[in-house]
C-alpha cells in the first residue's frame, strides 16, 4: 500500500491517491491519513526535465555528467540547482532539475506534517512514455504533457509552441492508472538524491539479534563441552598413570605388602637396603678411595652405624698421615670427627667417624 501525495501547485493544494493491490483504491484532497509509505509528486512547472546518454557505471559519475549538461542549458547558477538522474532502461536517461531551495522547502513542509516521503517524483514522470509524439493526461486536477524526451505542465499557449503544433494524445484512464501504480512502486526518476536523499533510520533487527545470541550460546556450549572433555581426558590419564605407578611400585616392594603410598614405601625400602645417610656402599666406597689416595694408611675395622655414620679404625705409619686421610675424606664431601691416635708397635692407630653432610 502506497500513497501518491501531490504537492501544492498554484492555487491547488495537497491531493492524494492511495494505491492498494496494484490499483487506485481511493483519492482525496488535503493530507492523507495513516502511516502508509508516501511518494510525493512535484508540480510539473517546478521541475525541468532533460534526457541524455550518461555513464551507467556509478551514480556519482552519472550525476557529475548530468550537472555539466545542466550547467550549459540553465541560466541559473549551478550551485542553486538540485540535479537528479533516473533510469528508464534505455540509453537516454531522465534528468530532473529543481531549485535546491524549493526542494528543501517541500521536504521541510512535509516534515512539519510528520511525512517523510520515500521518493519525490516529477509529475510528468507519472505518464507512460509515448512511442512517438506527445501524451497528455490530467492528474490530480492538473494537466501534464510528456513526450519521448520531454515533460512539462500543459499550458494552452506554451504547449503548441513546445510540441511544434502536434496535438498531444490523451492517455486512456486504464493506461494512466497502470502508469500511476508503476510509478508508485518503482519511480523512474526520484528527486531524493544527493543532499536530499532519505536518511535511513537505525532499527534493531531483532531476528538477527536472536540468531546471533543463539550462535553465541552454541559457541559457549561447544567451548564448555571441549573443556569438560579435556578435563575428563586429563583425569582419566592421571588415574591411568597412578594405576601404572602402583603396579610398578608393587614390583619393587616385598611380595604381599599392601600398597598405600608407593613413593613413600619405595623410599623406605631403599633406605633399608642402602642404609641411612648416603648408605653403606656409597660411604664405604668413598672411604676406601681416600685410603688408596693416602699411601701408608690402612683400614683395620669398619662399623656402619644405624644413623648412617661410618666408624673407621685406621693404622698409619706416622701421625701426619692420619691428618691427610681426614682431609681427603672431607674433600670427598664428608664431615670427619677424629678420635685419639696412639703409637703401638711402630704404627699410629686411632678412630675416624665419617658422616654425610
Amino acid at each position: 500500500m502506497t500513497t501518491l501525495l501531490f504537492l501544492p501547485a498554484g492555487e491547488t493544494g495537497y491531493r492524494w491517491m492511495r494505491v492498494v493491490d496494484a490499483r487506485i483504491a481511493d483519492e482525496g484532497e488535503g493530507l492523507p491519513l495513516g502511516d502508509d509509505p508516501v511518494v510525493a509528486v512535484a508540480p510539473a512547472e517546478d521541475v525541468t526535465l532533460h534526457w541524455a546518454e550518461l555513464p551507467s557505471r556509478s551514480p556519482a559519475q552519472a550525476t557529475a555528467a548530468a550537472r555539466l549538461l545542466v550547467a550549459e542549458a540553465s541560466a541559473a547558477p549551478l550551485a542553486e540547482l538540485h540535479v537528479a538522474v533516473g533510469d528508464e532502461g534505455r540509453p537516454d536517461r531522465p534528468i530532473g532539475v529543481v531549485g535546491a531551495g524549493l526542494m528543501g522547502d517541500w521536504l521541510a513542509a512535509l516534515a512539519a506534517e510528520g511525512i517523510d516521503p520515500v521518493a519525490v517524483v516529477p509529475a510528468p514522470m507519472l505518464l507512460p512514455q509515448p512511442a512517438e509524439g506527445y501524451a497528455r493526461a490530467e492528474i490530480a486536477g492538473v494537466g501534464v504533457v510528456r513526450g519521448t524526451s520531454s515533460g512539462f505542465a500543459d499550458d494552452a499557449l506554451l504547449t503548441p509552441l513546445i510540441t511544434g503544433g502536434v496535438a498531444p494524445v490523451m492517455v486512456s484512464p486504464e493506461a494512466l492508472a497502470d502508469a500511476l501504480v508503476a510509478a508508485a512502486g518503482a519511480p523512474a526518476l526520484d528527486l531524493r538524491q544527493g543532499p536530499f536523499a532519505r536518511r535511513r533510520r537505525f532499527a534493531l533487527d531483532w531476528a538477527l539479534i536472536r540468531r546471533l545470541a543463539m550462535l553465541a550460546l552454541l559457541i559457549l556450549a561447544v567451548t564448555l563441552a571441549i573443556s569438560l572433555v579435556r578435563i575428563a581426558k586429563y583425569s582419566f590419564g592421571a588415574d591411568a598413570l597412578e594405576a601404572q605407578a602402583d603396579a610398578i611400585a608393587r614390583t619393587g616392594l616385598p611380595r604381599g605388602e599392601t600398597v598405600t603410598d608407593p613413593s613413600r614405601q619405595l623410599d623406605e625400602r631403599l633406605s633399608r637396603v642402602r642404609g641411612p645417610g648416603l648408605g653403606f656402599s656409597a660411604t664405604t666406597a668413598a672411604v676406601f678411595a681416600a685410603v688408596r689416595a693416602t699411601p701408608g694408611t690402612e683400614v683395620t675395622a669398619l662399623d656402619f652405624q644405624a644413623n648412617g655414620d661410618l666408624r673407621l679404625s685406621v693404622a698409619v705409619e706416622r701421625e701426619a698421615l692420619a691428618t691427610d686421610l681426614k682431609r681427603a675424606l672431607e674433600s670427598a664431601g664428608f664431615t670427619v670427627r677424629a678420635g685419639t691416635f696412639q703409637m703401638a708397635a711402630g704404627r699410629v692407630t686411632g678412630d675416624l667417624t665419617v658422616t654425610a653432610r
